[in-house]
């Protein structure tokens, strides 16, 4: 993509994989008799594009979306546990464009075995939700996810802290009965240095958690953040911080080889949220990031921590 530093490549750390099975799977929690058709009325009511039945057909719009945008790669969320095989038909349509998370409750009886089959199916990246979940990080049950995540490589073990709100259930009318107990980076501080050689992604700057984030980055190299969404989050901080201030404090202590640009783009049909992109990129701009740090942040971090090599 063109930017002020001239041609880099683009990589989009975290973008959300809204499958068919992802309505159904919203239908289904509304009690809708007929799954299929709840997803399309699911969409209605979200003012969203129904996506296609056939998550093939879904990764080729998103293909064509990123081209449209100079777009390189990107990583695709399955955004509900068990929507694996969703992630794994897109990215073995498109295996050098896309690369795969999944969302796992490690509480489920059939997590690890899940987690198993996931990256056995080549998927990269284990997306936990504590709060959402309701479990603490250092539960024995996501220990053994870890274990098994550590015999890989070029595998990330993407962890949601801070505030966690999902828009989509707000507007369905689904209750969101999350625990922010397990919200906090810190949590992860003795998890991180357990497991050294795993890389850790910790969302949002930590979503309201910005000193709680940079102190686990300072203590763990092997944390890092991505940039994602509008991070709408400083509206709690005090109101001297803004997202400039974010970038300058982040790149201070964890160093522009530990943050990921990402963008939270989920639906159509909006689709890529380049206003995230060029946000973002005005910052770096204006904070002096010069051309390898810039080429770092904005894909060549995620490149290298995806790498099978």
């Amino acid at each position: 993509m063109k930017t002020s530093w001239g041609d880099i490549p683009i990589a989009d750390a975290h973008v959300h994989f809204f499958s068919h099975a992802f309505f159904s799977t919203l239908a289904a929690q509304r009690a809708s008799t007929d799954v299929d058709a709840g997803a399309q009325e699911i969409a209605r009511i979200l003012g969203w594009t129904a996506p296609p039945v056939d998550p093939g057909e879904l990764s080729e719009i998103w293909a064509r979306e990123l081209d449209q945008h100079m777009v390189d790669r990107a990583a695709l969320i399955a955004s509900v546990p068990g929507d694996e095989a969703s992630v794994a038909a897109a990215i073995a349509r498109f295996p050098k464009r896309f690369h795969g998370y999944f969302m796992v409750n490690p509480l489920a009886p059939d997590a690890i075995e899940r987690v198993q089959a996931a990256l056995a199916m080549g998927l990269q990246g284990i997306c936990l939700f504590p709060a959402m979940h309701r479990y603490a990080i250092g539960d024995g049950r996501v220990e053994v996810i870890l274990q098994a995540a550590a015999t890989y490589t070029g595998v990330v073990i993407f962890v949601h802290c801070g505030v966690l709100t999902v828009g989509v259930r707000r507007k369905l009318g689904l209750a969101s009965p999350f625990d922010m107990r397990y919200s906090n980076p810190i949590d992860l501080h003795p998890v991180a240095l357990l497991h050294p050689k795993l890389s850790f992604v910790v969302p949002h700057f930590g979503a309201g958690y910005l000193r709680e984030a940079l102190m686990l980055c300072d203590l763990c190299p092997n944390v890092h953040l991505d940039t994602s969404s509008s991070n709408s989050w400083v509206r709690y901080q005090a109101p001297e911080l803004d997202l400039k201030t974010v970038f300058r404090r982040a790149l201070d202590v964890a160093g522009a080889k530990r943050l990921l640009f990402g963008t939270d783009s989920s639906f159509f049909p909006r689709g890529w949220h380049a206003a995230v992109f060029q946000e973002q990129s005005r910052i770096l701009t204006d904070l002096g990031v010069g051309r390898e740090d810039a080429a770092a942040i904005l894909g060549g971090n995620f490149v290298r921590l995806l790498s099978r090599g």
